[in-house]
């Protein structure tokens, strides 16, 4: 199980080297909110670890996600992450395949992760347990589950223990890779590592709780510790 932890500065990134995956986002734009061309190249001169960057919480808008896509990979990300916060499986498929092609026919060593919400049904959203099979289809890598509302409820109050080992299963059984966010808290690495998904993402645990904090140091190495 790897660590993904999410700076939102080129400063907060400094404090987070010691994690396995980098991930740029900005959350004043929301659960995967986009951060800047520059703040990803920047990050990226200062690692050789991946890094990952969020481009939003998309609507339907095929073109406008295939763009960001596109613009994310070009400024050094490894990793592109897409948050599908609409309805209807068609529509899914259709961004999805453009955010894959957008990348994959420049940089097809990238990596393309489609994140759909765990409070699914309180956002109106897709269900994670639909992205699989679209992701897989359309040549997707990871699939991701986050929370779309940042209330301090995390993913496992909608997705309970038994219910993300069956995404975990059912991604896997697809050829993807998981990866699990949303409000997750030290009290639940337990539970996180009976899961075991590939990668837990994280920003309000290494903050001290408060996502619009800090990123500490001190924190993303105790995370790092007790998932080892």
């Amino acid at each position: 199980m790897q660590l993904l932890v999410s700076p939102r500065s080129v400063e907060e990134a400094t404090h987070s080297l010691s994690a396995d995956i980098i991930d740029v986002k900005r959350p004043q734009e929301g659960s995967l909110g986009a951060n800047f061309p520059s703040v990803i190249r920047k990050i990226r001169a200062l690692t050789t670890k991946p890094v990952s960057a969020a481009i939003g919480d998309f609507d339907y808008r095929p073109g406008g996600a295939s763009l960001a896509a596109l613009g994310a990979a070009s400024a050094g990300a490894d990793y592109i992450k897409i948050g599908l916060m609409f309805q209807g499986n068609e529509h899914a498929r259709e961004v999805i395949r453009a955010v894959v092609h957008a990348v994959k026919d420049d940089y097809p060593e990238k990596l393309v992760v489609i994140a759909a919400y765990s409070d699914n049904d309180r956002i109106n959203s897709i269900s994670p347990f639909a992205t699989v099979p679209l992701a897989a289809a359309e040549g997707a890598d990871v699939v991701m589950v986050d929370t779309g509302k940042k209330d301090g409820r995390s993913t496992l109050a909608f997705m309970p223990e038994a219910t993300l080992i069956s995404f975990i299963r059912s991604a896997h059984d697809h050829g993807l890779r998981t990866a699990i966010a949303g409000g997750l808290t030290f009290p639940d690495i337990p539970i996180l590592k009976r899961v075991n998904p590939d990668i837990i993402g994280v920003r309000g645990m290494v903050c001290g709780g408060d996502r619009n904090a800090t990123i500490r140091p001190e924190l993303v190495e105790q995370v790092l510790k007790m998932i080892r």
